[in-house]
């Protein structure tokens, strides 16, 4: 029977309630799972994306960002996702993921689809650098929410979706051998694995360490606080962005400190939108809960700490500041209240 054609009596069919919205359950940095501990869990690679929600009804897909932002628009090759569930009223977890000609993600790659808001443009990219989304997770099926299910089960229903196209892929977990697939990652070159307690229920909009994610590749979100200007052929842009972290256990709403300067991974292109989205941000002191060191902010030009960027690097010095950091770009998905110190 068709959805609407009404009850087996001959009585109209109850409307369906709309899908609930959901936000994404979040994991937290920490080691891999002991040897013990290891059959308990389910493990993932950690794909070097952004986390995206699918909703899909009536054969069509709306996707919304991890800080529940519209992006539907930006990524026109998943449409068709919503055609291949046909009448499934579904909701699923992912990372839209842009891999490099080497078929490793590229986050690079990934930043100029991030941004894009007209849909003509789109298009066009997705002709030149296409995406494909990653799905995880399975949080509502057909009328019925999966929330509570343990993880292992909402995995096999995920899975009895059958959801593999040009565009999108529901990756294999694996129950136990977390230290193999970690090894498996870093010999990759990828960003690290997920583990995940395979009894755990889904807890929208919490980091909990019933998920646990486990990085090759030291990363950092920052609160872009401002920037000096730069010299030679940086000459009128920037020479390199001022950041801030949350301090340790806290966020930003509490307050941000001094976390050093980004000079290198900057593409040209990157420099100069950075340059046009900073100038109307501008403030006249920063917005630090202690000033930063005068010798190593001279000239800098502040700036409203409402984006989010990420970088790469090697340590945290005793002085609490990020040696050799790398910038690897914006981070339009998530907000500022969100960053976090990782441990």
């Amino acid at each position: 029977m068709k959805r609407g054609s009404g009850s087996p009596g001959g009585e109209p069919a109850r409307p369906l309630a709309p899908l609930p919205r959901v936000t994404p359950m979040l994991a937290v940095a920490g080691a891999l799972p002991s040897a013990a501990e290891d059959e308990q869990w389910g493990y993932e690679t950690k794909w070097d994306g952004v986390r995206v929600l699918a909703f899909v009804e009536g054969g069509r897909i709306q996707l919304r960002s991890r800080n529940d932002l519209d992006i539907t628009v930006s990524y026109p090759e998943l449409a068709g996702l919503g055609s291949r569930l046909g009448d499934s009223r579904v909701i699923l977890d992912g990372e839209v993921v842009a891999f490099g000609p080497d078929g490793r993600p590229s986050f690079s790659r990934l930043q100029k689809r991030m941004h894009v808001g007209q849909a003509a443009e789109a298009h066009r990219l997705s002709g030149v650098e296409p995406v494909r989304y990653l799905v995880f997770d399975l949080l509502h099926l057909d009328g019925s929410a999966t929330l509570e299910l343990p993880y292992r089960r909402r995995r096999e229903l995920l899975e009895g979706l059958n959801l593999d196209g040009a565009s999108w892929h529901c990756p294999p977990y694996f129950a136990g051998n977390g230290s193999m697939l970690l090894q498996a990652s870093q010999e990759l070159g990828l960003e690290g694995v997920v583990a995940k307690r395979l009894t755990s229920a889904y807890r929208p909009g919490r980091r909990s360490p019933d998920w646990r994610k486990i990085k090759n590749l030291r990363t950092q979100e920052v609160v872009v606080l401002g920037w000096q200007p730069g010299n030679g052929r940086r000459a009128g842009t920037i020479g390199s962005v001022l950041v801030g972290v949350p301090g340790v256990g806290e966020s930003a709403a509490a307050g941000l400190r001094y976390a050093g300067k980004v000079g290198t991974g900057f593409t040209e292109a990157a420099l100069r939108a950075l340059h046009q989205q900073l100038g109307p941000l501008a403030r006249p002191r920063p917005a630090l809960t202690a000033p930063p060191p005068r010798a190593d902010t001279v000239g800098a030009q502040w700036v409203q700490p409402q984006l989010v960027a990420e970088v790469t690097f090697s340590e945290w010095t005793s002085d609490g500041r990020l040696r050799h950091p790398v910038w690897r770009g914006l981070r339009p998905d998530k907000s500022v209240t969100e960053v976090r110190l990782e441990s």
